[in-house]
């Protein structure tokens, strides 16, 4: 097996992808032409964003990401090579810092931001490199 993409479910598709554009500089790869589904480019794995109505279709009491509630169990991970400039970027775009850039004791940088819905999003250096 492999991953192949992770998607987020969202209330407005093209309002989470302008939101990672600026804060992240990320762009899209793929639009569906009806809005409700998009790809950012992100390497070899795609994150991904499809309108809530999805997922409540298939997943009856889907619980739906929103800045007001606490972070869903997960985070979405997104290598930086200047985390400092990251986290800045990214608060400088909306995001809400959750922890600003910290070297972890294996020598990580590591920050926190929630998304535009809410999502925790975590800005890191590579490991191993």
């Amino acid at each position: 097996m492999r991953l192949g993409y992770v998607i987020l479910y969202v209330p407005d598709v093209a309002a989470s992808v302008a939101f990672y554009e600026r804060a992240f500089g990320l762009v899209p790869r793929f639009v569906h032409e009806s809005g409700q589904y998009a790809e950012l480019e992100t390497g070899g794995t795609a994150l991904a964003f499809a309108e809530e109505v999805f997922v409540a279709q298939t997943c009856p009491g889907f619980r739906l990401n929103r800045r007001a509630d606490a972070p869903s169990g997960f985070e979405v991970g997104l290598i930086a090579e200047d985390v400092a400039a990251a986290f800045a970027r990214a608060v400088g775009a909306g995001a809400l810092p959750v922890a600003e850039p910290v070297t972890k004791p294996w020598g990580q940088v590591v920050a926190y931001v929630r998304d535009g819905d809410g999502v925790l999003v975590e800005l890191c250096s590579a490991m191993g490199g």
